[in-house]
């Protein structure tokens, strides 16, 4: 098997997901619910309830005091409160982390959309493949909510959306300033100062964060992170406005995953490393604005944000393979390099009326929203120890999306709400290449209707039907390529033809959906789903090409459950099981590589018991096909965490995290495909992973003030 082929098999499918690009402030659940707030006491445990205000079963909103009773090894394992959601790593903790969601492996954020504070944090056109999403800046504390989506069934979100969204807002004021210090496991540090003190007429929002990580790696990983946010703001989400900015920076080295043979064959330790110069830089500064203003019968909304990213990376998956088919030795092995330099920039707006269409209430939303980036250069490149040896390709990219979209909501009955919405989206891609024959421009465009049907409520209960079409953006390089970036020729390693790319692919998405409220503090939520792809669209980040995969129909069902038992303990559990499958007949099978089946994340809280909180989180990540015909599966994944804190006074707390708290030797990720070390005579198929990390310790004080 030949080299782009192997790093094909290794690279699961950066599947790239339906809907375009909206922004996380442009339109809430519903804006006759904007006043719906619960106190801290009621949201100390439990999500919002969202009877009466969601438009499908899988929608949510989770209140800042479930985010900050979650014991987090990495930032964006926040996600894990939207249900189903997994968040794992198969690198070092400066690179974004790995998604899954109802039967996608969604890579690095394909297929999810996700912003922080209004400001996309997918990267469309990434040097490491479709909607990179790094979270890493995330700062926990500040989170005031996180509102989640899941379906192509909302005319305002955007690209990236198919499998759903997460908006993560920072809070506009802390209810002190705070300030925290951790130390743990591997050479864990962490300092955190925030605080939101009145200024002029409102509110100035800052936080610091410093943090340094070496891990449990033979290879130390030397992780660095700094960190800052700055926001001021005068009134509330739904009346006022703020200016926030975002500065991020991190350098790291990283252990990658490693073959399943060197490991049992004594070659490698479980936490050593094959490649000690692999690793990366990268920066994130941001900066944006956002408007409300709301009167008796009408929510206005608008935001824009601008954005400045960097990214070095680099990695090694394959080890010796292509050095040794080239110079039949392992002097310089497979590293490579992965650039991506943008300037981004974005803005969203809405109206939303309420009237009265004779007897009916009635909700019309009118919306647009835009994006433009410039990205110079998105490159890849042969290295050795991080020094450049080659250039496979590089590229200067111009990529800009334009949507306008309209909903309407009406009450028809005291039991019969609906929604229908249209968006359209325009995109437009231009592509200069260092390869002349891939340098070109295209464009597309698509409508997306949507419908919604919500039935009750009868006895605490409403039911949801949902139908929506959206579709994915495919990487830019790959709308216009022509030829191999390596061999320039018109056929790949296989011998098939280059072809290009539709910039975008249909979705279709289907939903019955239930909420309901049994007894007093119980919430529990059903849905069934369905998502269809037209065809899941593969950039190959790490060797420079796009080819078009096949046509898949995802299926499954999810049950969540949050139970407030009294004023100091809570219960939850989300239970995922999905049916990934190719709809097209092929030899090689029908699975979708890394397409997960099973998921449930089980948790209890404390809080308020005299002094003490606490929580206990279980998670279950399940088996996967690694290749097509399914002969080749990855090992399911159960993991547990603990927090038990103490206030050591009104303003003190102490608290210890204790992550994998069961040590169990599991992995945090599985692949199959073909590496080849050092001394081996021929490449050879493996599992390679990348295991989770061993029991470990933080311990972290905190006070406010």
């Amino acid at each position: 098997m030949n080299a782009p082929e192997r790093v094909r098999r290794k690279k699961i499918c950066s599947y790239v997901a339906a809907v375009f690009a909206a922004t996380a402030q442009a339109h809430e659940a519903s804006p006759l619910s904007a006043d719906k707030e619960l106190s801290t006491i009621e949201v100390r445990a439990r999500a919002e309830d969202m009877s009466g205000i969601a438009a499908a079963g899988s929608e949510g909103v989770v209140a800042k005091e479930r985010v900050a009773a979650l014991p987090l090894l990495r930032p964006a394992e926040a996600l894990e409160l939207v249900p189903g959601m997994i968040a794992t790593q198969h690198s070092g903790d400066g690179k974004a982390n790995q998604y899954f969601l109802r039967g996608f492996n969604l890579d690095h954020g394909t297929d999810f959309r996700t912003t922080v504070a209004g400001v996309p944090v997918n990267m469309p056109t990434h040097a490491h493949g479709q909607g990179y999403t790094d979270l890493n800046f995330l700062v926990p504390e500040l989170v005031e909510r996180v509102r989640y989506r899941k379906g192509p069934y909302y005319a305002d979100e955007g690209d990236f959306s198919s499998a759903g969204a997460a908006h993560l807002d920072y809070a506009r004021k802390l209810d002190d300033t705070l300030a925290s210090l951790t130390y743990g496991s591997g050479q864990y540090g962490r300092a955190l100062l925030a605080g939101s003190p009145d200024f002029a007429h409102g509110n100035l929002l800052y936080a610091l964060e410093w943090s340094h990580n070496d891990g449990p790696w033979q290879v130390a990983e030397h992780y660095r992170k700094r960190n800052g946010v700055l926001r001021y703001s005068e009134g509330t989400r739904h009346d006022g406005w703020s200016v926030t900015a975002m500065a991020y920076a991190a350098e790291w080295t990283a252990t990658d995953q490693i073959p399943k043979r060197a490991v049992e064959g004594g070659r490698l330790k479980r936490f050593g490393s094959l490649d000690p110069s692999s690793g990366g830089t990268t920066h994130r500064f941001s900066l944006a604005a956002d408007w409300a203003q709301r009167s008796a019968d009408s929510q206005r909304r608008a935001n824009v944000w601008a954005l400045d990213y960097a990214l070095d990376l680099y990695s090694n998956y394959s080890y010796c393979a292509a050095d040794i088919a080239a110079s039949g030795g392992c002097a310089n092995g497979d590293q490579f390099k992965q650039k991506d330099r943008r300037r981004a920039g974005g803005f969203a707006a809405s109206h939303t009326a309420y009237a009265r269409w004779g007897a009916f209430d009635v909700e019309n939303t009118f919306g647009t929203d835009g994006r433009f980036d410039r990205i110079r250069p998105v490159g890849l490149y042969a290295t050795t120890a991080r020094q450049v040896t080659a250039v496979t390709r590089e590229d200067e990219v111009d990529q800009q999306s334009l949507a306008l979209y309209a909903q309407n909501h009406i009450h028809w009955l005291p039991w019969l709400r609906t929604q229908l919405g249209l968006r359209a989206d325009h995109y437009r891609f231009d592509v200069r290449s260092k390869v002349p024959e891939n340098s070109g421009k295209r464009s597309d465009a698509m409508l997306s209707p949507k419908f919604t049907a919500i039935f009750g409520p009868w006895a605490e209960t409403e039911l949801y039907a949902n139908w929506g079409r959206g579709f994915h953006s495919n990487d830019a390089r790959g709308s216009t390529i022509r030829v191999d970036p390596v061999t320039r020729l018109d056929v790949d390693a296989d011998g098939n033809p280059i072809r290009r790319v539709d910039p975008l692919v249909r979705s279709t998405g289907y939903e019955l959906g239930l909420r309901s409220k049994p007894t007093a503090g119980w919430q529990t939520t059903v849905a069934l789903w369905r998502l269809d792809l037209a065809s899941e669209l593969l950039f190959v980040g790490d060797a420079g090409i796009t080819e078009a995969s096949r046509p898949s129909r995802r299926q499954g069902i999810e049950w969540n459950n949050l139970w407030s038992v009294n004023h100091w303990l809570s219960f939850d559990a989300d239970l995922s099981l999905s049916h990934a499958r190719f709809r097209d007949s092929d030899p090689a099978g029908r699975h979708i590589p890394g397409a997960v089946a099973s998921t449930a994340n089980l948790g209890m809280t404390v809080d308020a018991l005299g002094p003490w909180f606490g929580a206990l989180r279980l998670r279950y990540f399940g088996p996967r096909p690694l290749i097509e015909d399914n002969s080749i599966q990855s090992a399911s994944t159960t993991l547990a965490n603990l927090r038990v804190g103490y206030r050591l006074d009104p303003r003190t707390t102490l608290a210890l995290d204790v992550f994998n708290l069961f040590d169990r030797k599991a992995s945090d990720i599985d692949y199959w495909y073909e590496s080849q070390l050092a001394g081996e005579p021929a490449p050879v198929n493996d599992i390679h992973f990348h295991p989770a990390e061993p029991r470990s310790f933080r311990l972290t004080l905190t006070h406010r003030f």
